[in-house]
């Protein structure tokens, strides 16, 4: 409940703010949802303990992020769009990956804030900036990458993911 789409297929997705003005005093309490892909941000995510220790592990490394979404159980790092092609290649290419990444790409969505799901409420760990209306976000690979090493650095396994 929350957080996922109302209309089938995301078919009614817009950014007219008249017709999101309407929805919202139609319902109020109705989620935000992001359709992922296309020209629109991706976004990995992972478990909230394990998204905290990377996103220290990588502000120590200087690495450069874009919003980062939060639910109480889980984390979302928005990044640049990518085709399952491109995610396919990364992921072959490594020797690791957490099980437990997950990823949001072309056909997929995300709750964003103020929504409230089923686990409680989404909010902003690292907010857009303001005026923002296209927020810079990096590569999935850039982030793949760091939040891997990060991972394996700060001697989170698997199992823990």
């Amino acid at each position: 409940p929350g957080a996922h789409p109302f209309d089938p297929g995301l078919l009614a997705a817009t950014t007219d703010e008249r017709m999101v003005r309407w929805w919202w005093t139609n319902r109020p309490s109705a989620s935000v949802v992001l359709a992922t892909g296309g020209k629109a941000p991706c976004a990995v995510s992972l478990p909230a303990l394990a998204a905290a220790r990377a996103l220290d592990a990588l502000d120590r490394k200087g690495m450069r992020l874009g919003p980062v979404v939060a639910s109480p159980t889980r984390w979302s790092i928005l990044v640049a769009p990518y085709s399952m092609e491109q995610l396919g290649e990364l992921l072959y290419a490594k020797d690791f990956v957490p099980g437990s990444l997950r990823f949001h790409g072309e056909g997929g969505y995300l709750a964003l804030p103020p929504s409230e799901t089923g686990q409680g409420q989404i909010r902003w760990e690292r907010a857009p900036l303001p005026g923002s209306a296209a927020p810079w976000v990096p590569d999935v690979e850039a982030v793949v990458d760091a939040v891997v090493e990060a991972l394996t650095r700060t001697g989170v396994s698997a199992p823990e993911l």
